[in-house]
């Protein structure tokens, strides 16, 4: 029986209508306690997940060691234990005590958070304890009064809410499944067969986190490639007949890359006279969308510098305290049925936010539906993050709960106030050259109408958010005040001028918009056909991407743990890959292509999706055991490429030290036997130390382990004894006994504890009942006896005068 299965409830009979609702957590139970009256009624909480995936050494022994032979390692089903909390206590006394609590029941309700995570946590602990009766799905979308009566009147209206939910379970189960078989044989398997030897650590591998390095890889790749080039603007210096003066551009979005077409250009806009065009026409600005979980976590990493981490803990902890809608969303969207509550939401918004009030128009919220507005019919799984009528009293949040939840709510607020209104003009000049006409332009823009700028005041004009990993568009020519000028108004040129500018490479995708890249992978790919599978015709503004919302943030720092990335200094800081990351997905690519397919990953993650939509238990299993055996087959190939394939090199000197060891950067010294053997290993094979080899343990191992040879794995004993150099009483027994005799000593002795007992064991003759390791005893006992009379003579002699106490207690807490 699955382990999932292994404890049936066999309670008897149970009491009409009695009701247990399921938690995520305390908090949210302590919610919606307050709504319950009917004795009949049970409510318990779990911590997270209750039960963990049992480690491979704990079903089988065999599986605990790293030997190739045994991949790839299956299994049916993933056998289950009770986990720990962050104190490391056990689970196993809460799931006892939902166990106990389910006895009598006859209707469970999950009331876990809203997503195949919560769904996940109440399901696999419901299936652990062998339930079979009445399940039901209550979703919480927030957790102020009127979101949580509105759920209730939902769960009413859907009598099928446990099976669609059952649904969701199989697809959380389903990614655990491939998570955990893949990050198992995969990291495995790499390590051992395509790991170059220099590198100590795993080489970790994952469904998600490596095609999301493949990502960062192709995008270093153009990094690296990027050759700047000079191009050239021309500027033109004009009168008009009423004295004013102005500089219109030609910066063609074709760039001029020959400074003698530049010329050619100024030379013409130099004698150039004729009429202005000016065009004059209002701009309306819509305010921004509203925050998706990654679009947030961008935001505030622009603006706090904060890791998108940090961003959902503090987004839950509010959505935990009913100030906030469900933060795991990757939706910007509201649904249309919502509109009504804006007023009231705003109005509440206001005692907290005074200026809020004043910017409401007279006539109520505005209400932007459709694609490009902020209400749609279906905005998917979850709606956007938006504010809630509950409001933080002063004091009640710490600083950067208060922050988060302004920022949010500033973003609800804007989408509901008019439009801001902008007064542009343009002026341009058309001038003939003997290359053809050019065009030479300038714009001013005054604010009209603030509309919902008037909310930020200078934040408003920061700089947009661009597309993550593309290079900055350059910007139209543009001053703040323009002089008035009519259209069709005569000018002369007063000069012309060359500007010269360079090239820029793709910037680099930051910490804070990881998670938004993922989501949107369509935006880092240039062919049609890539980006037309990755659409998504029902909503144009969530196409398929990598991962999902709720663990996005999650492989940065899996990416950082194994050296493949690096972070850059700053607020958001800009990640770059390492050799070692370039090494990895290299080897990937050439190995499995399949698994360093972006794109292919997000087709196969929509896939996967498909599990959950299923409408009947049935259904969804059918699809989940299909994904099982697809996933299977694949790891299958997967192990078959990876034994056909070869170790990488890699350069000692391209491996990062490791940050979690003691010493100065993460590194320390290596141990005198260590350099003694590297120097001699250098000098029998005739190259050159690498430089800190002396200074640096990585580089020293790393030396060691690319020329020693490798280490035969049968013969664990044979390696340590290789490894480790000769102790001080079998070196000094061996000079001496090479002095007596006449005989020369080889180099390796020194350092090899093998060679040193060979030459021991060659010329020592000892006698049938010894040994060379007893001669060696019998050498270092004489030494010791050298050394005891040593410290003899050293405590005879006499004794320095007595210290201060205090600095007898300095010298003793150093010591």
């Amino acid at each position: 029986m699955d382990a999932r299965e292994s404890t049936v409830m066999t309670s008897g009979a149970a009491r009409p209508g009695r009701t247990l609702f399921f938690f995520e957590k305390p908090s949210a139970m302590r919610q919606l306690q307050r709504f319950f009256r009917s004795p009949a009624t049970v409510c318990v909480a779990a911590e997270g997940h209750l039960l963990a995936a049992e480690e491979p050494g704990k079903i089988r022994p065999e599986w605990k060691p790293w030997h190739f032979e045994t991949l790839p390692i299956v299994l049916d089903t993933i056998p289950v234990r009770c986990g720990t909390n962050r104190s490391g206590q056990s689970h196993s006394g809460r799931i006892a005590a939902i166990a106990a609590a389910l006895r009598g029941v006859e209707r469970v309700i999950i009331a876990t958070d809203p997503g195949r995570e919560g769904s996940m946590i109440a399901w696999e602990v419901l299936e652990h304890l062998g339930w079979r009766g009445r399940v039901d799905r209550l979703k919480l979308g927030a957790l102020d009064d009127v979101s949580i009566r509105r759920a209730f009147a939902a769960l009413a209206r859907e009598p099928d809410s446990g099976a669609r939910d059952y649904a969701a379970y199989l697809e959380a189960l389903c990614r655990q499944y491939e998570d955990y078989h893949l990050g198992l044989n995969g990291t495995r398997a790499i390590s051992l067969r395509l790991r170059p030897p220099a590198f100590r650590e795993p080489w970790r591998f994952g469904g998600v986190q490596s095609p999301t390095l493949a990502i960062l890889a192709d995008l270093e790749a153009r990094i690296r490639s990027f050759v700047p080039q000079d191009f050239f603007k021309v500027a033109l210096h004009a009168e008009t007949g009423t004295g004013g003066a102005l500089t219109l551009w030609h910066m063609p979005k074709e760039r001029i890359f020959e400074r003698a077409a530049a010329e050619t250009i100024r030379a013409a806009a130099a004698a150039w006279s004729g009429p202005l065009a000016v065009e004059q026409r209002d701009v309306r600005r819509a305010p921004p969308r509203l925050f998706s979980k990654d679009t947030l976590a961008r935001r505030c990493a622009k603006r706090f510098g904060w890791d998108p981490q940090h961003t959902a803990r503090l987004a839950q902890d509010l959505y935990d305290q009913g100030y906030l809608s469900y933060p795991r969303t990757e939706s910007e969207s509201l649904p249309e049925g919502q509109a009504g509550d804006a007023a009231a939401v705003l109005a509440a918004i206001g005692t907290v936010i005074a200026e809020l009030s004043a910017l409401v128009p007279p006539d109520g919220p505005v209400i932007r539906r459709g694609a490009r507005g902020h209400y749609v019919k279906d905005p998917g799984e979850h709606h956007a993050i938006v504010p809630l009528r509950k409001v933080p009293e002063r004091g009640r949040l710490d600083a950067d709960q208060a922050r988060l939840w302004d920022l949010v709510a500033k973003a609800y607020a804007a989408a509901h106030l008019p439009d801001g209104i902008d007064a542009r003009t343009a002026v341009t000049a058309e001038v003939a050259t003997p290359l053809g006409p050019k065009r030479f332009a300038v714009t001013g823009r005054v604010v009209r109408v603030p509309g919902w700028r008037a909310l930020y005041g200078a934040e408003a004009e920061a700089e947009p958010d661009v597309v993550p990993g593309k290079a900055k568009p350059e910007d139209e020519a543009s001053v703040a005040r323009l002089p008035r000028v009519s259209d069709g108004e005569a000018a002369t040129a007063t000069g012309a001028e060359i500007a010269e500018a360079v090239t820029e490479p793709p910037r680099r995708i930051t910490r804070g918009e990881l998670p938004v890249v993922m989501g949107r992978l369509i935006d880092q790919v240039e062919d049609p056909v890539a980006r037309r599978a990755l659409e998504n015709p029902v909503n144009p503004n969530e196409p398929k991407g990598l991962g999902t919302a709720a663990t996005r943030d999650t492989i940065l720092p899996k990416l950082l743990k194994s050296h493949y990335v690096s972070l850059a200094d700053g607020k958001d800081p800009a990640i770059a890959v390492t050799e070692v990351g370039l090494a990895f997905i290299g080897a990937v690519r050439r190995v499995f292509p399949a698994y360093g397919d972006p794109v292919g990953r997000a087709m196969f993650e929509a896939d996967l999706a498909e599990i959950g939509r299923a409408t009947t238990r049935d259904e969804a299993r059918a699809r989940a055991q299909a994904f099982r055996e697809r996933t299977r087959a694949r790891l299958d190939a997967l192990i078959a490429a990876i034994g056909r394939a070869e170790a990488v090199s890699l350069d000692p000197d391209a491996i990062p030290p490791n940050p979690n060891a003691p010493g100065r950067g993460g590194d320390r010294a290596p141990t005198p036997a260590m350099i003694a053997f590297a120097v001699s290993l250098a000098a029998r094979k005739g190259v050159a130390l690498p430089r800190g080899c002396r200074s640096s343990l990585v580089r020293c191992r790393a030396f060691l382990d690319a020329h020693a040879g490798p280490r035969a794995p049968g013969d664990a004993a044979a390696v340590r004894g290789a490894a480790r150099p000769p102790s001080a009483a079998m070196l000094a027994y061996a000079r001496r006994l090479a002095a007596e005799r006449g005989l020369a000593c080889p180099p390796e002795i020194e350092t090899r504890f093998d060679v040193c007992r060979e030459f021991l064991d060659a010329h020592a003759a000892p006698k049938a009942s010894d040994s060379v390791e007893a001669a060696g005893i019998a050498e270092a006992g004489r030494l010791a006896r050298a050394a005891g009379r040593a410290r003899s003579v050293k405590a005879d002699a006499p004794k320095p005068r007595r210290r201060k106490a205090g600095r007898q207690l300095r010298r003793a807490s150093t010591s």
